[in-house]
């Protein structure tokens, strides 16, 4: 039998689940005006669905580069919720990876990368997420979560190809 003192220091694992959500999507544009589009922070209310009320709060225009932090205001379940999120990898016309610095996820890290390849360039979203939840955090995740995710990624594919269709290169 464990004395009180040996108990008292084995701890409970910390359970938190790490998700991925990856998309991609080739668009018929250069990858030069391709980056354009992403890097500029006004272009993402653009290419958000209505149902979320998206609101970027910081003045714009906004300089995108490392440090650059975007306030912003949405809702969920008609829950008003603040989101900031700061730019920690800035790399034209490649890549550019945002992290949330506050907001509904215990972590959220997304790279936007984008390739020249033949007929336009391929942009490529990968997330990693936490949700809050502990041992619940896939349940929360499998029921909520990840299906909101995949409904505004699916969003955001429909209107980057609408925008992109209408301009002739």
């Amino acid at each position: 039998m464990k004395s009180k003192l040996e108990a008292e220091r084995i701890k409970l694992p910390v359970t938190t689940m790490i998700f991925h959500y990856t998309s991609e999507l080739k668009i018929d544009a250069p990858l030069e005006e391709v980056f354009q589009f992403f890097s500029r922070a006004d272009n993402l209310e653009k290419i958000t669905p209505a149902w979320l009320r998206f609101k970027i709060l910081t003045p714009l225009p906004i300089k995108m580069k490392v440090g650059t932090l975007i306030n912003y205001r949405l809702s969920l379940y008609h829950l008003p919720l603040r989101w900031q999120t700061e730019i920690k990898v800035w790399e034209p016309p490649h890549r550019f990876v945002d992290i949330q610095r506050r907001g509904p996820y215990k972590e959220w890290i997304h790279e936007h990368a984008f390739t020249a390849v033949e007929g336009g360039c391929l942009v490529k979203d990968k997330v990693r997420y936490q949700v809050y939840g502990w041992i619940l955090s896939p349940l929360i995740d499998r029921s909520f979560v990840r299906k909101d995710i995949e409904k505004i990624f699916n969003y955001r594919r429909q209107a980057i190809e609408r925008i992109f269709s209408t301009i002739s290169y």
